[in-house]
């Protein structure tokens, strides 16, 4: 955890993606002499690290967004999963002395899933448009099922020495959908007990805690994919969240959540770094520049499969079709003097592997089911780990140059979006005040609630033309409020709280805006509960 922060720091400072620089630090600090072996049980990874990172991944995820590019979503997510654990696999096959077919297969699931948290911490901040965003995140929470359940095949060939093509395909449809249905059910069970339970922020954070872990052993139990299943429960819920969650536990869990998460990818990317010596001691009949070789041979595969499988994509499916839908409909438009093949760019080159593909080969067996021990495991372990520093390093740190060097300018729609809903939410709070308003309030006061309206709406028109302009808008106005002017304003709260269900259930605005402006709400309830609590003692 020291080493963790001490990074965390650093990496502000310096400016460098931090699982760039969680991997260097990683491999560094594996070879110090102080530092005992550590010996990972593989059941740990997939159980302890892999439901939460998969369930933030999808508690992160628009719904909308996800629905409206779920046809290059789905491309990307599954056929180039398939298609990359293919071609690794003949490449391994061939170039690499000593791996069988199922043993070859097995490395091309493991390092064929793009990482979410990689992608995005190192496109943060770029400013990259939207649609690219969405598709770059749902491939990322796709895939991670895809590859795993690709992998569980590979593994139960390699160990059992038996695979049967049609029998594999349909138990493939059986684990998905069995996954997806006890997803679907463990989520809506625990939206139910989120209803019952109000105004105890501490146990609901603990609850979505809980909540991972849940599904994926349900699902693991019946012998379904549990990726899928932690995949499932964690959109439902959070489809449902600004209905179940109170403004307290949202800001409790999304603090919490920041921090495990933060802990677990770093643990994680650490964890590889340490058992390096060990895997480099117990491979025998290899150099070191072999090895290097071969993992530089396995990672050209996957970023030349990626670039080739998405301009292909595009050509054949229109991924990135010329006619989008109007920003009021929630879809992203392509940036003044960005063109669609600069997007397909972005994404093909945003291939960056981590924490799934280092969790996969670090849970594979140590041995077979006749007892010897699973072979060269420990070489596959050590390529996953030059695939993951390559993509990484390599694609990390030239991505932000890569966008300077096409012209792409950082896309301001977002902004705009959230200045748009304001505007919506402030008119419709007039007429809440002056038709539907269920307190008798003394004209004093609610000529204050309309000047601070009218105010803030002349406010947001300016800053959504200086937005069209590409000028910086002006800072937010404050206001004070006190006595019955401070229940007015909880009574306003409440009904901008419904607005944005209202709006979340019809997707008239993309998911991001509504949590930015739920965020802002959270902010000023709490503010406002503050002060009314304050006055009352």
């Amino acid at each position: 955890m020291a080493i963790l922060i001490g990074l965390s720091a650093i990496a502000d400072k310096i400016k460098l993606p931090y699982p760039i620089l969680l991997v260097g630090v990683g491999l560094v600090i594996g070879f110090a002499p102080a530092l005992p072996d550590l010996a990972l049980d593989p059941e740990i990874v997939f159980l302890i690290f892999l439901p939460p990172l998969l369930y933030d991944a999808a508690f992160k995820t628009s719904w909308h967004e996800f629905k409206t590019s779920i046809r290059p979503i789905s491309t990307l997510a599954i056929t180039l999963v398939f298609f990359t654990t293919v071609t690794v696999a003949i490449a391994a096959h061939y170039c690499i002395p000593g791996f069988s077919w199922p043993l070859a297969f097995v490395l091309g699931a493991i390092v064929s899933p793009p990482d979410a948290v990689a992608a995005t911490s190192i496109t943060k901040g770029l400013g990259l448009n939207k649609k690219v965003i969405t598709i770059l995140e749902g491939e990322s929470l796709l895939n991670d099922a895809s590859a795993l359940i690709a992998y569980r095949y590979a593994v139960a060939a390699v160990t059992t020495g038996a695979f049967v093509f049609w029998k594999a395909s349909l138990e493939f449809f059986l684990v998905a959908g069995g996954g997806i249905a006890v997803g679907i059910v463990i989520g809506y069970i625990f939206v139910l007990v989120h209803k019952k339970i109000t105004h105890n922020p501490v146990v609901e954070t603990s609850l979505t805690l809980l909540a991972p872990y849940i599904a994926y052993l349900a699902a693991e139990r019946l012998h379904v994919s549990g990726v899928l299943s932690v995949v499932c429960a964690g959109l439902l819920v959070t489809w449902r969240a600004p209905e179940i969650f109170s403004y307290q536990t949202r800001m409790r869990t999304r603090v919490v959540w920041d921090t495990i998460i933060f802990l677990l990818n770093g643990i994680v990317f650490i964890l590889i770094g340490l058992q390096l010596p060990v895997i480099l001691n117990n491979i025998k009949g290899y150099s070191f520049l072999q090895l290097l070789g071969y993992g530089l041979l396995i990672s050209l595969v996957t970023i030349i499969v990626r670039i080739v499988w998405v301009f292909a994509g595009v050509y054949n499916h229109r991924l990135f079709s010329r006619k989008q839908k109007p920003l009021a409909e929630g879809e992203a438009v392509s940036t003044p003097g960005e063109t669609p093949w600069k997007n397909v760019l972005i994404v093909a080159w945003t291939g960056t592997r981590g924490v799934v593909s280092l969790a996969t080969a670090m849970a594979l067996p140590f041995t077979l089911n006749n007892g010897s021990p699973f072979p060269n495991r420990h070489i596959i372990l050590f390529l996953t780990f030059v695939v993951i520093f390559v993509t990484l390093v390599v694609q990390g740190l030239t991505l932000p140059l890569l966008i300077r060097l096409l012209g792409v300018e950082k896309s301001v729609t977002t902004n705009k979006e959230d200045k748009e809903l304001e505007l919506t939410i402030a008119h419709q709070v007039l007429d809440f005040v002056e038709k539907d308003f269920p307190i008798k309030l003394e004209s004093k006061v609610e000529e204050q609630i309309r000047k601070k309206y009218d105010i803030t709406i002349n406010k947001l028109n300016k800053d959504i033309q200086q937005i069209e302009s590409h000028k910086k808008p002006a800072t937010n106005l404050l206001s004070t409020s006190t006595g019955q002017l401070l229940l007015a304003n909880l009574e306003i709260a409440k009904f901008q709280r419904e607005l944005l269900i209202k709006f979340h259930k019809e997707g008239s605005f993309s998911d991001e805006s509504i949590r930015h402006a739920e965020r802002e709400l959270d902010v000023e309830e709490l503010r406002l509960n503050g002060l009314i609590n304050k006055n009352e003692h």
